[in-house]
């Protein structure tokens, strides 16, 4: 039984691993097809093309895309299924995608573009059907089966200048609504609005909508204005306009205006009257304005005003008149009528002065004569004037003054130089003229009393000549003022400064030195200076551009650092380098100082030999003493002294007891005692073999010294064996 279970499964796992499929296809269409009327009905289809190793069932999972976003998703067994779209729309415009997956694989299709074309007709609402003017009027425009963003744009119908459009856009909502003004003169509205829609896949713009009829009424009529007696006046008749305006039950406002000028106002009332006497200032437009709130309604008339009389004329002999000649003034008028009264006047700050109360005026002029004159005629109340004449009386200049600021004579070259003119007399505007010698230099208009400054920078040293010209507008009359001379002087340019003999001058003789500058007026004055010291050493002014200075018997305190200082009458010092001094002693002072040193050379070395000479006897005095007593021989039966051994070698440290009691003795002697005599004496010692060969016997020098004591204890001896190359 157990064999039969296994026999099952195993048949069972074979038919499972037979169960293979691929997905090749996925395919995507729209219906009825790519391309839909807007309210039309859409079906996006979507089909898997799938290959099976057998006869099995799979479960589809169908997801739809529009736009990158998942539109909608649907499972099934069939390997076909469809999204529906009962009224496509605007906003069903867009790309769609669909994608199979089945267990593990999936596949999608390609993108697939459907365009819904046209948009639903927009319905529009008027919140009144009836409005007043200056009132604001709401209106709503809709597409409630379209999604946002919508354009919806609104048209006012049968204005005089055409239709007036509104445009608003809502991102947010398929709807909007705005506010219009209603105008004054507006009887009956008529408004359309119309919806389109933008998109990356185009534009669409709907039917127009209804039309919503609004009635406009009136709070007040359009005002009429009446000019009495008639539109044509005369000059200095009287005048009333009339404003008058119909009226519902409205606080509203009447202005009477000219050009920009209210004339008369009143509010609450439906008539408004304004009186006045013409003159031909009063000839224009005439307005009469009617307010209430924003609304605004007018009527302007012309009236014509006729000339009674013609506007005087002020005739005058010059406006610019030299003082002393004839001042005349005359007014002229011209008209139907006799002119009740002529005058003639002056006018200052706008004050008006009566000068003669007739046509004519005549005088001779004077300063004070200068002012702005007029003449007025009057003529049945109606009184006129002329157009303002300025004239100007002029007095002739003075001599003018030029001087400088401040007061000098001489002035540097290079700098520039302020000068003032002034001529105490005349009327203003004075025009002053600068010369240098004839030629002008510059030129100034001055409009009161105060004076003209100029300035001129000199070129050239030596002698300038300056003058100036003033003059105004009296007839041919120029006065120049006396020549100024003005000396041009050059500041002293570098300063050189050279001594003889150059750096070193013995003690006792004396440096020349000189001082010149290369440009400069004279006089110059030259100083001599050494640093750190402010009192110069020597001072000199001249007439001329160098100066030379000797000085005798420097010493040593006179060594240092030397410059040269130069000015002239510009006061601007300039300075010369610096240069260095060094006194150095004399000749005979050198020799002196030779022999003295070589004296002492010589006394050095005389003390220095006698101190040797000394020093070599003490070196040379014994150190070992010579014996009496029998001293040990060496092998060639040569007798040794104490401290050798056999080998004729000293031991060190070894001392002889007679040695030690000599020394003793001697050093208890006196001064006197120590002044020995030496003596030198030759003794043969024989030489070891050093191969202990047989002993050979030769002569070699050896000295002893032997000390001669002048005292009766007797004569200590001293013995030593001098330096042989041989001696072990």
């Amino acid at each position: 039984m157990c064999l039969a279970l296994l026999v099952i499964l195993l048949h069972c796992s074979s038919l499972k691993a037979r169960e293979v499929f691929t997905i090749n296809k996925v395919e995507i269409r729209a219906d009825p097809s790519l391309q839909v009327p807007n309210g039309d009905a859409l079906t996006i289809l979507c089909i898997a093309d799938i290959s099976k190793s057998g006869n099995f069932t799979i479960e589809h999972h169908f997801t739809f895309f529009k736009d990158g976003r998942i539109l909608s998703g649907i499972t099934s067994l069939q390997n076909r299924t469809e999204h529906k779209i009962p009224a496509a729309r605007f906003a069903d415009t867009g790309e769609y995608v669909c994608m199979v997956k089945a267990k593990e694989k999936k596949k999608k299709s390609e993108v697939m573009l459907v365009k819904v074309t046209g948009l639903p007709k927009p319905k529009l609402t008027a919140l009144k059907n009836m409005v007043t003017e200056g009132e604001e009027l709401v209106l709503k425009c809709q597409v409630p089966e379209e999604a946002p963003p919508l354009t919806f744009t609104f048209h006012k119908l049968l204005t005089p200048g055409g239709p007036v459009t509104r445009t608003k856009k809502e991102l947010e909502k398929n709807f909007t609504t705005i506010e219009i003004p209603v105008e004054p003169g507006d009887k009956i509205l008529r408004f359309q609005c119309i919806a389109s829609v933008y998109s990356a896949h185009g534009m669409q713009e709907s039917a127009p909508s209804n039309v919503e009829l609004v009635t406009v009424v009136e709070p007040f009529s359009t005002p009429a204005l009446v000019i009495e007696p008639s539109l044509n006046v005369t000059e200095g008749d009287n005048v009333k306009l009339v404003c008058r305006v119909v009226v519902r039950n409205y606080d509203i406002e009447i202005i009477i205006q000219k050009d920009k000028v209210i004339l008369n106002s009143t509010r609450g009332q439906n008539t408004l009257t304004y009186f006045t006497k013409v003159s031909m200032q009063d000839n224009g437009n005439y307005t009469c304005k009617v307010e209430l709130g924003s609304v605004s309604k007018e009527k302007t008339v012309n009236m014509v005003v006729t000339e009674l009389f013609s506007k005087p004329e002020l005739i005058h002999s010059a406006k610019m008149i030299d003082e002393g000649d004839w001042l005349q003034l005359q007014c002229k008028v011209k008209g139907l009528l006799p002119v009740t009264k002529i005058s003639i006047k002056t006018r200052y700050l706008g004050k008006d002065n009566l000068l003669n109360d007739s046509s004519s005026f005549i005088t001779r002029a004077h300063v004070n004569n200068t002012a702005t004159y007029i003449c007025t005629a009057e003529i049945n109340g109606i009184i006129k004037e002329s157009d303002p004449v300025m004239i100007n009386v002029y007095a002739p200049v003075s001599i003018p003054q030029l001087w400088i600021v401040p007061s000098v004579r001489d002035v540097i070259l290079g700098r520039a130089i302020h000068f003032q003119c002034q001529s105490m007399y005349g009327t203003p505007p004075i025009t002053y003229k600068f010369f240098r010698g004839n030629k002008t230099v510059n030129s100034s208009q001055i409009f009161n009393k105060l004076s003209a400054d100029f300035r001129d920078k000199p070129t050239e040293v030596g002698v300038e000549q300056y003058s100036c010209e003033a003059s105004n507008h009296h007839s041919h009359i120029r006065k120049r003022s006396r020549e100024l001379n003005i000396t041009v002087i050059a500041p002293v340019g570098k300063v050189n400064l050279i001594s003889v003999p150059k750096r070193e001058v013995e003690d006792g003789k004396g440096i020349t030195f000189h001082c010149y500058v290369e440009t400069g007026s004279l006089p110059i004055n030259f100083k001599l200076l050494k640093r750190n010291n402010r009192k110069p050493i020597s001072e000199d002014t001249k007439m001329d551009t160098k100066v030379i200075w000797y000085k005798e018997s420097w010493s040593r305190q006179d060594s240092g650092e030397y410059f040269c200082e130069a000015s002239n009458p510009t006061n601007i010092v300039q300075r010369s380098d610096v240069i260095s001094i060094n006194v150095i002693l004399a000749s005979w002072q050198k020799v002196l100082i030779a022999l003295f040193v070589l004296v002492i050379i010589v006394i050095l070395s005389c003390g220095g030999c006698s101190w040797y000479l000394r020093k070599k006897r003490k070196a040379k005095h014994p150190s070992i003493e010579m014996s009496g007593s029998a001293g040990v021989t060496n092998s060639a039966g040569v007798k040794l002294e104490p401290r050798q051994n056999s080998d004729g070698q000293y031991y060190p440290g070894y001392m002889d007891d007679s040695e030690n009691h000599m020394k003793a003795t001697d050093e208890n002697k006196g001064p006197e005692h120590k002044i020995t005599e030496v003596e030198y004496t030759e003794v043969e010692v024989s030489t070891p073999d050093p191969h202990r060969a047989p002993v050979q016997k030769g002569t070699e020098p050896v000295y002893s010294e032997i000390r001669k004591a002048n005292n009766d204890s007797g004569e200590n001896r001293y013995s030593k064996i001098g330096s042989c190359p041989d001696a072990t």
